[in-house]
């Protein structure tokens, strides 16, 4: 049972693509969506949800910029400092972070609707609150891919169980947002001693070790990596409640 939320964000990456697209030199957590840093924006996005509260995982060069701009980040979000190594290293960085429980992830730059994000987290506890499998490790948001580049797919049954993800085309991707037991971090070191680099490897290894993943698909999300996206995502923010 879920009984405490944890929140989390995932927001130490350089965001390259967003910065050559956009030709600005402002770290992707500090761009500004919808009158708000995106940081902060989803930092209450997940306070809203049910959070009880949030850690944000960001660069030393995201820091540096913050505080050269004077920059304010709310006070219920706890901001942690690690230049780790790639996305996978900033999930694991959470297992210092986050008390043995449950928790809800999601990247900096997946902007989803409340409602949508409300609905996962609801969602994500009844799955959990029915399942009697020990070793359910969490719930994966997925949408259907639209054609963007690079995607994680999903291959996904009918009850939502995810059986594989990875490079091989399916109808879902997954959509930046996780409810995740602190228990996948009893696969960091074997993680790491495998060379894994990536979050989408680091999850497709709990599933080859027989931890259960489900999906639930939801709408309206865009993951902002380039400056179409950004506009993209302004211009819905702009038709939400």
């Amino acid at each position: 049972m879920v009984t405490k939320l944890q929140g989390a964000i995932i927001a130490a990456g350089r965001g390259e693509r967003l910065r050559i697209s956009t030709r600005d030199d402002i770290p992707k957590p500090l761009v500004n969506l919808g009158g708000d840093l995106m940081l902060s924006r989803q930092a209450r996005a997940l306070l809203d949800a049910g959070a009880s509260s949030v850690v944000a995982v960001i660069n030393s060069d995201t820091a540096r910029v913050a505080t050269e701009m004077a920059l304010e980040i709310p006070p219920s979000v706890r901001v942690v400092v690690r230049d780790t190594a790639n996305s996978m290293e900033t999930m694991l960085a959470l297992g210092d972070l986050l008390e043995p429980g449950w928790f809800i992830a999601s990247t900096v730059d997946a902007v989803i609707p409340q409602t949508e994000l409300a609905r996962f987290v609801n969602e994500s506890r009844k799955k959990i609150e029915e399942c009697r499998e020990k070793n359910l490790a969490g719930v994966l948001a997925v949408t259907r891919w639209r054609g963007e580049a690079k995607p994680l797919f999903a291959d996904v049954t009918e009850n939502g169980l995810i059986l594989r993800l990875g490079n091989r085309q399916t109808s879902r991707v997954t959509a930046g947002l996780y409810f995740l037991s602190t228990r996948i971090f009893d696969f960091a070191a074997e993680a790491r001693r495998a060379g894994l680099d990536a979050l989408r490897r680091f999850l497709a290894l709990l599933i080859e070790r027989g931890m259960r993943l489900d999906a639930i698909e939801i709408e309206g999300s865009i993951d902002v990596d380039e400056a179409s996206d950004l506009d993209a995502a302004r211009a819905a923010i702009r038709k939400m409640p």
